[in-house]
């Protein structure tokens, strides 16, 4: 095309992709080819290799420590001699058992045997993909840089389909499912798989089950690191015979300058089954805690060092925010905790000022200490701290992993009051979730405390509220209709606490659309709490603001004016800045309110300022990127788009807007709503028909 760069082609069957191809095809058909700029393809782009290159090995360097192993190694020569179709042998077992080094020992005695032997991580299919992709450079140098992942990928799988005598081996993979493509379409050579996974393979792969090493095995592992020595054989069969949990005790033993009878004294000392119940559940998980409860023994004079970790095993195992940690003790006192669990290899710290933990030590953590409750109450307190989207999505993605390692069954109170929290800033973002979180946390609060205690009925109400939020009013008004009469008949009629639910129930008619129910219901609530409260009691002002919310209702419906609502919504406004102050939620609540008055009343100028005012309350309150913040932006936009007519200005907001609710946690759904409202104004197409759409 006139204009874009010449692209030249040189050499033999070469050809050159300018920046405007896409998609380039050989004429043979073997090969696609993807171009963003030009790019001079060599000739070994355009044909497999006959042949790979004379003792093509990659294999780790696991088998310097390999012993044992007699009758899996006749099993696996037995497996791979038939030479007819391809074999798939896979090595499943316990982690840490030593499939990898029983595999990566059985292919280096065979690189006479297959060309090319090559070792593949294949826990995910990324890491199959990458794999493949090396092994295709391996076999065309040239092509290095030269060719997307993808392509490399594919040419690797296509040279192993068409060949024979080639050795793979897929290490550690998680789900046979990742690997049947592959084995379905190269087979003329051997896969050796190791994984974890001891069922599914019935229709893949001819399984081999490892056990653990023999005694005598596991005493010839330990001495090739620390030597021979007394209480060997009793340590190793204390130990398991686990080849991981061996190897890392005798490497331990080694650099402490210990014998294995001292280290035995040590194991000895704390109960035999250390992860009876564990997230990990497994020998290795059992065994392995116990050579790292060594080394909490070196921990003993920074007791908060030990509190940590056992908060943290229930928390994500990575972007742990140090300022968390903060709460459990003195700013010195954490850091020194912090600084010793880092020296030891417990935790990592990292330059944006936080911690991560390895899995197999959290799952160590919470099976040594007992500490759930109190990472559950961190968390709770930690919330009340928190400002703007990105502490929000930490926080939430902590509580939700420390929720999905406690069974729902066994939610104490501390849990309750957390699933609680995290259901209300779901509320907005995935109402399945907040659904979930919220029913969990009244089953867990019923069962500590009976159906009908205080903590019980309100927990119930935020269920309800929570079915509103998530558009099922009908859910919502039953729910409280109930939980209205619990409360009557538990604490009177007149409670502050049944004041609160009759205003919930109040406004859920109202999103129900029952306007006349819910004025009733708002008008019987506001004059009844001022009677038994006064009018300065934040339930009554509550009150209020709901019946005010009426009155605007009902002047929406065509009843009523204007001008009488905006009076009762200035008098409640200056009664909550006098017994509540300007920046509480009341009053930004109640000012809300009258920004609607106004724009319903004609005044979409006035309504706008009263909005941005607010906005700047909310960020002050509640951080700038703070989702209620970000509500309240959203009815900017519109109030100056539709209303107040300003396109330009509304451009700008909806732009800034789709872009801050973009980064919150579960959103995306909601984003796209977004983009499809604003695309009118964002592409500054003909507007849709002016309405109150508010």
């Amino acid at each position: 095309m006139t204009g874009e760069p010449g692209a030249e082609a040189v050499g033999r069957r070469s050809i050159a992709a300018g920046q405007g191809v896409r998609q380039a095809l050989t004429g043979d058909g073997s090969v696609a080819l993807y171009a963003e700029k030009s790019v001079n393809l060599p000739a070994e782009a355009f044909a497999l290799p006959a042949a790979a290159p004379e003792g093509l090995v990659n294999l780790p360097d696991r088998t310097s420590l390999f012993v044992g192993r007699a009758r899996e190694l006749a099993v696996l020569d037995e497996a791979f001699r038939d030479s007819n179709g391809v074999v798939v042998q896979a090595v499943h077992g316990l982690g840490g058992i030593g499939k990898s080094t029983l595999a990566a020992h059985w292919a280096a005695g065979r690189v006479g045997s297959y060309n090319p032997v090559w070792w593949t991580t294949a826990e995910t299919p990324a890491d199959l993909d990458t794999g493949l992709a090396e092994l295709a450079v391996a076999l065309q140098p040239a092509l290095r840089d030269v060719l997307s992942r993808e392509a490399l990928r594919e040419r690797a799988v296509q040279w192993l389909a068409g060949h024979e005598g080639w050795l793979l081996v897929l290490d550690n993979v998680s789900d046979p499912a990742d690997v049947r493509g592959l084995l379905g379409r190269a087979t003329g050579g051997r896969f050796l798989i190791t994984t974890r996974r001891a069922s599914g393979w019935h229709k893949v792969a001819r399984p081999l089950s490892l056990d653990v090493l023999s005694p005598a095995e596991a005493a010839e592992l330990f001495a090739r690191i620390d030597g021979p020595g007394e209480e060997v054989d009793e340590l190793c069969r204390e130990l398991g015979y686990l080849p991981l949990a061996v190897e890392q005790a005798a490497a331990y033993c080694a650099e402490a300058g210990i014998s294995a009878g001292r280290y035995l004294e040590l194991l000895g000392a704390y109960p035999e089954e250390v992860f009876a119940q564990s997230a990990e559940g497994t020998d290795q998980g059992r065994t392995v805690a116990r050579v790292w409860r060594v080394s909490l023994d070196r921990l003993t004079d920074t007791p908060l060092a030990a509190r940590i970790l056992g908060v943290v095993g229930w928390w994500a195992s990575e972007g742990i925010p140090r300022g968390y940690l903060e709460v459990m003790g003195t700013p010195v006192e954490v850091t020194e905790a912090v600084r010793r669990l880092a020296a030891h290899s417990l935790v990592n710290v990292h330059e944006d000022d936080t911690v991560s933990v390895h899995r197999l030590v959290q799952a160590v953590a919470r099976a040594e200490f007992d500490a759930v409750q109190e990472a559950a109450t961190v968390l709770v307190r930690c919330s009340l701290e928190l400002r703007g989207i990105d502490a929000e999505k930490v926080w939430l993605t902590h509580s939700l992993a420390l929720a999905s390692r406690v069974p729902p069954e066994a939610d104490t109170g501390v849990a309750a009051q957390l699933l609680g929290i995290a259901g209300v800033k779901y509320s907005h973002a995935d109402a399945s979730r907040s659904l979930e979180l919220h029913e969990r946390c009244v089953a867990a609060t019923e069962r500590e405390h009976g159906p009908r205690h205080e903590r019980t009925l309100a927990r119930r109400a935020s269920l309800a509220r929570a079915h509103g939020y998530a558009g099922d009013h009908e859910r919502a008004v039953t729910l409280l209709e109930q939980n209205l009469a619990d409360h009557a008949r538990a604490f009177g009629d007149w409670d502050p606490r049944t004041v609160e639910v009759r205003t919930s129930l109040a406004e859920a008619l109202l999103s129900q659309g029952r306007l006349s129910d819910g004025l009733a219901v708002a008008r019987q609530n506001v004059d009844g709490a001022e009677q038994a409260l006064g009018g300065d009691h934040s339930k009554t002002l509550r009150a209020g603001l709901t019946w005010v919310r009426a009155l605007r209702h009902l002047v929406l419906a065509g009843h009523g004016t204007h001008a009488a609502v905006a009076r009762a919504a200035e008098e409640l406004l200056a009664r909550a800045a006098a017994v509540e102050g300007e920046d509480s939620g009341i009053y930004g609540s109640v000012h809300q309110e009258l920004t609607w008055v106004r724009e319903a009343g004609g005044d979409a100028a006035g309504a706008a300022v009263h909005l941005e005012e607010s906005i700047a309350r909310a960020a002050r309150s509640y951080g700038e990127k703070a989702r209620t913040t970000l509500l309240a932006r959203h009815a900017l936009v519109l109030l100056v788009w539709k209303k107040v007519g300003d396109r330009a200005r509304a451009r700008d907001l909806a732009a800034e807007l789709l872009a801050d609710w973009g980064r919150l946690p579960g959103e995306a759904s909601y984003v796209r709503q977004l983009e499809e409202d604003f695309a009118p104004l964002l592409h500054d197409r003909a507007p849709r028909s002016e309405g109150n759409s508010m």
